[in-house]
């Protein structure tokens, strides 16, 4: 094999193995979120697959193109079928404890893939006979390393921005059909399943039935039968409706957001306000609403001209910004009479960087003096968990007692709708009791 086929097999494999890792942490991330406790056991099982392919691939002794052109072809399988939305998908709603899915995709997809491209450096190095064994390997494995880095690089930043998760698969699956055939040295049946493979791919995540589809979310707007309303529809973000809106004059919109609505136009009487929205959702909290100046932060750059032309159906009211929450509310000198924390990436899950008291304490810089905090919060209707009742104190070890209202006190997960005021601090708090009791002291102070 020259060495020019050689670096270039390998460099599909780096580029492959970890454009389906990227892919992988992405397609679950509407189905179990995007945390630490998700990335980091997913990195490190795909690493120790990666870890046994390299020692199986040493192994190998004999017929080393077409070992390595059969791991391309089952890869490119795993990759172009079980890591396409409608595969994903149909594993997390027929697979139950969510554990068992996650389990399934991973054992079942994502490890064998990264074991059958783990074996190709260490069995193509033995095809550079006029090479130093150093040699060999280093130049093997700088080529396989250049192929990860533009693989993560492009796929995440350039495929699945412009278009979509689908295409990236496809890209994927169509780069390992593509080493299959460099390697099949006319082999009329690899050429055939080659071929068949790459169809196959094709129609699993060309036809994939979402609105838009890009890096940070999966995005569907479709209609929807509620009572009493004239054409509703909703806007899912990640498997999870973010917001509704019908054709109705006015229009109607979901309950925590006329929740928001009564919040800042009717008991806090704001006109004339500033009011930092971070999380856009569908831009239904501005939609037809003149009395205030709203911007809008959201870490998609994507998401507003998806939510115009599919959703809204008209241009956006209010300022946009394409940002981190918290990388927004640390850097801007802009300070705001409202800001409003929506921040969801799947189901029920906010970022894990956007529930600590650090981020609470710089949302209260970004609010003038006087301003209000509002957080959507979806949690337990009876505020029972763990991670309600930690998340409530977290945000009043920041500002105080804050008021709550759970909008759906009998469902078992509700909007959870807490009121902040900048002016507030946290305090020392007693209790009062029969033999020392200081209430009528504290009515007077």
């Amino acid at each position: 094999m020259s060495r020019t086929l050689l670096y270039t097999i390998v460099f599909i494999e780096g580029f492959c193995s970890l454009g389906a890792e990227v892919i992988a942490l992405r397609r679950l991330v509407p189905h179990i979120g995007s945390s630490i406790v998700v990335t980091a056991p997913t990195i490190g099982f795909f690493l120790l697959a990666l870890a046994l392919g390299y020692a199986a691939g040493a192994k190998v002794a004999g017929n080393y193109t077409a070992i390595v052109a059969r791991n391309f072809l089952i890869a490119a399988a795993l990759a172009g079928i079980g890591l396409a939305g409608v595969s994903v998908d149909w594993m997390f709603a027929h697979l139950q404890p969510v554990l068992v899915a996650y389990l399934f995709f991973i054992g079942g997809v994502l490890c064998p893939l990264a074991w059958l491209l783990g074996q190709t450096v260490p069995i193509l190095t033995n095809l550079m006979k006029h090479a130093r064994t150093g040699e060999a390997s280093g130049l093997a494995l700088y080529w396989s390393t250049l192929g990860s880095f533009l693989g993560s690089v492009s796929l995440s930043l350039l495929v699945m921005q412009w278009l979509g998760v689908s295409a990236a698969v496809f890209a994927c699956a169509l780069g390992l059909v593509i080493g299959s055939l460099l390697l099949a040295q006319r082999n009329g049946k690899i050429i055939a399943f080659s071929l068949s493979t790459a169809a196959l791919a094709a129609g699993f995540n060309l036809q994939h039935d979402v609105t838009a589809d890009t890096a940070y979310a999966e995005y569907i707007v479709g209609d929807v039968t509620l009572s009493g309303q004239q054409n509703p529809r909703a806007f899912w973000v990640n498997k999870s409706t973010a917001s509704l809106i019908d054709d109705s004059e006015p229009p109607n919109y979901t309950r925590y957001i006329k929740h928001l609505r009564q919040i800042l136009l009717d008991d806090l009487g704001f006109r004339n306000k500033e009011i930092l929205v971070l999380g856009a959702g569908g831009f239904t909290l501005s939609h037809r609403e003149p009395l205030n100046r709203y911007t809008y932060v959201d870490i998609d750059p994507a998401i507003r001209d998806i939510a115009e032309k599919h959703f809204l159906r008209e241009a956006v009211t209010g300022e946009f910004i394409a940002d981190d929450a918290r990388r927004f509310i640390a850097t801007t000198e802009r300070r705001f009479d409202a800001v409003l924390v929506d921040v969801y990436s799947s189901h029920t899950s906010i970022p894990s960087h956007l529930v600590t008291r650090e981020f609470w304490a710089g949302t209260r810089r970004a609010l003038k003096p006087d301003g209000v905090l509002l957080a959507n919060l979806i949690l337990d209707g009876k505020l029972e968990s763990p991670y309600a009742r930690n998340l409530l104190a977290t945000i009043e070890s920041e500002y105080g007692r804050c008021a709550v209202d759970v909008l759906h006190k009998g469902k078992p997960v509700s909007n959870v709708e807490v009121i902040c005021f900048a002016s507030s601090r946290a305090s020392k708090t007693g209790i009062y009791v029969d033999e020392k009791n200081q209430a009528d002291l504290d009515r007077v102070r």
